[in-house]
């Protein structure tokens, strides 16, 4: 049993996800792309684009500046990685693929998924004809279907039929997806994302795949609870706790003790050792650091809820917030707007962690701002006077 600091705790877990690796000094190109892939192994997909797509900003974190359109060639047309339901809608390496199809499993037999499996079954005529098309015709979306049936039938959820259908089928593995530059949806045969060699592994049984997810979602979080990694790919607990125990028992993972958690945790090989953290970002709310929020609040003591869904008048900090990384520690979070018609980004609140030294924060976080900027291709900040930091990143600007 290790006996881990709370401090290391938290270095080690930003370690993990790359964030002592030194920046690029170069232009950003696939190799970068690779390497900061491999620490987080998951890049979640959200429509919502208060700042930019959500997918761009992990990469941002880690990397810097780099072209948006670079990433997205990467992720979708280099047949290193391919999207696919993980954790949530996501992208991962081609190399978990084998590793990932019990999920499918899962859909097909209903055990997930029921509204689209119990549509499937009653209109299964109709889903393989959409496949076929698909194989035949594909990259294709549910408007270019020959029947796509908008807006009606008895499964209608405010979707077309086909729409819906093309989903199953990408939910069990029947198609693939390759997004367009403007982030739509284009349904493909799933051969054509997933290439050959990796397609004809065997299948692992449900056990063996559990193993070897969670041996990867510990070398992304570095250390974590069992509800900490059977989060990073959307696990059962019940199916979860055998499986660390087999891997404890393997030594491909250490029992560990931290300070101040409840729950024991688990701790990969690879980090026996903290490394300091010299880290200054902002990250996106589907961050791997932070999509777990329980997580967050226990490591790096900081509350964090994203509020899109909160009425205006009832959010307490804003609609999308990115927390502010300086150093180990999260100090701060700023709401944040990109206005593209009049290339402004707008602040539209910023606040400082209590027991946090706020000049230096202000300080750090004008900085941070700059290089955001700079990535979205804005020409000009603006701040606005709402938050506990507000004042003092104002007057920072002003001075610089």
């Amino acid at each position: 049993m290790f006996e881990i600091s709370a401090r290391d705790a938290r270095r080690i877990s930003l370690q993990a996800q790359g964030f002592t690796d030194s920046t690029p000094k170069g232009p950003i190109d696939p190799r970068d792309f690779k390497k900061a892939m491999t620490k987080m192994n998951v890049i979640q997909l959200d429509s919502v684009q208060a700042v930019c797509r959500s997918h761009y900003l992990p990469m941002y974190s880690r990397l810097g500046v780099y072209e948006q359109a670079d990433l997205d060639h990467w992720l979708w047309n280099s047949g290193k990685t391919f999207e696919t339901w993980s954790h949530e809608a996501s992208v991962v390496q081609v190399e978990l693929e084998p590793s990932l199809r019990w999920m499918k499993r899962q859909a097909r037999k209903g055990a997930t998924w029921a509204g689209l499996h119990k549509m499937a079954k009653q209109n299964s005529g109709y889903v393989a004809g959409v496949l076929a098309e698909v194989q035949q015709n594909g990259p294709i979306n549910a408007s270019s279907l020959r029947d796509p049936r908008p807006r009606k039938g008895q499964w209608w959820d405010g979707r077309s039929d086909g729409t819906r259908a093309l989903d199953w089928l990408f939910r069990t593995g029947e198609v693939g997806i390759r997004r367009t530059s403007n982030f739509n949806r284009m349904y493909e045969p799933f051969s054509n994302v997933i290439p050959e060699k990796i397609r004809h592994e065997v299948t692992p049984v449900d056990e063996a795949a559990h193993r070897n997810l969670l041996e990867i979602a510990a070398r992304s979080h570095g250390i974590g609870t069992a509800a900490d990694l059977s989060d990073y790919f959307r696990m059962k607990l019940s199916d979860v706790r055998p499986r660390l125990a087999e891997l404890v028992e393997d030594k491909k993972l250490f029992l560990a003790q931290v300070q101040g958690w409840e729950e024991p945790a688990y701790l990969h090989p690879r980090f026996k050792n903290a490394s300091p953290v010299k880290a200054r970002t902002l990250l996106s709310p589907f961050d791997p650091v932070v999509w777990c929020r329980p997580r967050v609040e226990r490591i790096f003591d900081f509350s964090y809820r994203l509020e899109i869904y909160v009425p205006a008048k009832k959010r307490q900090f804003g609609y999308y917030v990115l927390p502010f990384l300086l150093g180990d520690q999260l100090v701060g979070r700023v709401d944040l707007k990109a206005d593209r018609s009049s290339s402004k980004l707008f602040v539209q609140g910023s606040y400082v962690e209590k027991k946090v030294n706020s000049d230096r924060v202000a300080q750090q976080l004008s900085i941070e701002l700059n290089r955001l900027r700079k990535f979205l291709g804005l020409n000009e900040i603006v701040v606005r006077r709402r938050g506990n930091l507000s004042t003092k990143l104002i007057q920072v600007r002003r001075d610089s």
